[in-house]
């Protein structure tokens, strides 16, 4: 239940009059339905209360029953107040006209959420789909149309009111980082740390447990475009440069060619069947993560994080120049 209903509930029921209404700013693109408005003025019982906006006395809730009431010719009705802003109003009234009542028509339903999204942009898909009675997927499909914000939100609003990243892949990528410096953490742990949920930790952990890419293909798919058609003003992750001994530069595989090679060693048995293997493939699935996904990261690092993330990153790549000098050197001695 969100807040402005809680609201409403515990508000007193009072008599108001009903010329001091105000019938503007239905979500109903038709108006009222004739037929509904006389079987209600017909029946004997009470009406049910009905939602009033009280900063500009308009109806929330209870179009039908205050035209019913016209009928019968009563004065007043019986209302709750609600105080909220505008935004919220119209919230509360698609929510309150789709769970009850005469249902809003599918046109109506789209149109809300249109409407929604404007004033929510922060909202996800899934919030949004909840109000208004669509599926989540004609909500994406509804924002795509919109085309509203003048920055696309980073973070969007969960039903369970806890902001998250829209895109996860920086989630899942420090995810993995964090339950491969200590497997021993919860996923609740894991999910706090990274701000994922729980469920994608899981998934995260098992992808680690199977040396599995930590980006599902369908993500890999939405963020990954082709070459001509991004922006020309981007500023694109070309292949690693990595540090080599002496000072000397070279610049690393590809991302298509890493994978490649990284699905050549998960296919190794001396690899796959050891638990020091397994880790390796754990180590390098991490940074196995496609040149559209690493923008996605450098993008979404927060400002205030920068520094102590740029420091973690070079010594992280000493760690693994002096791994990489380290095994050449194992092999030559062995040779």
């Amino acid at each position: 239940m969100e807040p402005w209903e809680a609201e409403v509930s515990q508000q007193p029921v009072v008599e108001v009059e009903i010329g001091s209404l105000s019938l503007s700013g239905s979500p109903r693109l038709a108006g009222e339905r004739a037929e509904h408005i006389q079987s209600l003025a017909a029946a004997q019982d009470p009406l049910p209360p009905i939602t009033v906006h009280r900063p500009t006395m308009r109806v929330i809730d209870g179009f039908h029953r205050l035209k019913a009431a016209g009928l019968r010719g009563e004065r007043t009705i019986a209302a709750r107040f609600f105080d909220g802003d505008e935004a919220a109003a119209f919230v509360l009234a698609v929510q309150l006209n789709v769970t009850h009542g005469l249902p809003l028509a599918l046109a109506d339903r789209k149109r809300a959420a249109e409407r929604i999204i404007v004033t929510h942009p922060l909202w996800s898909d899934r919030k949004v789909a909840s109000v208004t009675g669509i599926s989540p997927g004609t909500v994406g499909e509804i924002r795509k149309l919109v085309g509203r914000e003048s920055e696309p939100a980073r973070r969007r609003l969960g039903q369970d009111g806890r902001l998250r990243p829209v895109d996860g892949s920086v989630g899942r990528i420090l995810a993995g980082g964090l339950l491969t410096a200590n497997p021993d953490l919860s996923l609740r742990q894991v999910a706090r740390a990274a701000g994922i949920s729980p469920e994608t930790a899981r998934d995260v952990r098992n992808r680690l447990r199977n040396g599995e890419d930590l980006l599902p293909g369908q993500r890999r798919g939405k963020t990954a475009g082709r070459p001509d058609e991004q922006p020309a003003s981007r500023k694109e992750f070309g292949p690693l440069v990595i540090a080599a001994p002496g000072g000397v530069r070279r610049r690393g595989e590809p991302a298509a060619d890493r994978a490649v090679l990284l699905k050549r060693l998960k296919a190794d048995p001396a690899l796959r069947f050891t638990e020091t293997g397994r880790s390796l493939l754990r180590l390098l699935a991490l940074h196995s993560v496609r040149n559209e996904d690493w923008e996605a990261i450098i993008s979404n690092v927060p400002p205030h994080c920068s520094d102590i993330v740029a420091d973690l990153a070079r010594q992280f790549a000493d760690l693994w120049s002096e791994f990489a000098v380290r095994v050449k050197e194992d092999v030559a001695q062995i040779g």
